[in-house]
């Protein structure tokens, strides 16, 4: 019985960078650069601390950060403001056209200022957003006048 308990039984490994009072959790860090074969002192701290924090970053599961995701993110934000997500801390859809219109200037102002740095298929999904968005806009300031 005893045996059975110990083969099902598993570690946890707390991979914070800070304990719940703020302070460093250094030995954890060196435990963790130990258990991946490095020696602590055979790294530079700013390069352990960079790895940690994006391992921790990676292990959240969010897409690599690129402009095309940059730009989905603010188009994203654009339709909570319209009205298509409920907010989390109310549970209840807002509209906001004034906070919906400041986020497609942002996308207009990047388009803007990253013409000719763009690849073809990133200056198409901003442009094709923008569109979107901006039409979407002119048919909620219409809802919202009548």
């Amino acid at each position: 019985m005893e045996e059975e308990k110990k083969e099902k039984s598993f570690v946890v490994k707390d991979r914070r960078m800070f304990s719940e009072t703020g302070e460093s959790q250094n030995g954890n860090r060196d435990e963790r650069a130990s258990d991946a074969g490095e020696g602590a002192a055979s790294a530079k701290p700013e390069i352990a601390e960079e790895e940690t924090r994006k391992e921790a970053f990676d292990d959240l599961g969010y897409p690599e950060i690129n402009f095309a995701n940059f730009i989905i993110s603010l188009s994203t934000s654009a339709m909570f403001h319209f009205g298509d997500f409920a907010d989390p801390a109310t549970g209840k859809a807002e509209v906001n056209l004034e906070a919906a219109k400041q986020t497609i200037d942002i996308i207009g102002m990047l388009e803007e200022k990253t013409k000719n740095n763009l690849d073809p298929e990133e200056m198409r999904l901003v442009q094709n957003l923008l569109f979107e968005l901006r039409m979407r806009y002119v048919q909620e300031k219409d809802k919202a006048g009548k």
